[in-house]
């Protein structure tokens, strides 16, 4: 199961890399792109933890704020392992 939820994890972010691809190349600015998936995952997010009429408490919203930094750091971690293997 977990395979599969790591494998659908992939599937689903390579769908949001080409819709924002896309987006990108019909001129729209790469920071609006960005900051519309930001604000759309950030929405998702709430509706997953509280539904459509909820709304997160403070520490809801922390939660959230620190799952989405801690994906943040390891996205940048393997970018920059990446980075250094290729100067090698």
């Amino acid at each position: 199961m977990a395979a599969d939820r790591h494998e659908q994890h992939q599937a689903c972010m390579e769908r949001f890399i080409e819709l924002a691809n896309t987006m990108k190349n019909e001129g729209i600015g790469v920071d609006v792109v960005s900051w519309s998936l930001m604000s759309a995952s950030a929405l998702h997010a709430i509706y997953s933890v509280a539904g459509n009429d909820g709304g997160l408490t403070e520490s809801g919203i922390e939660k959230i704020a620190d799952a989405y930094k801690q994906n943040l750091t390891k996205i940048q971690e393997l970018k920059q392992r990446q980075a250094q293997a290729g100067q090698q």
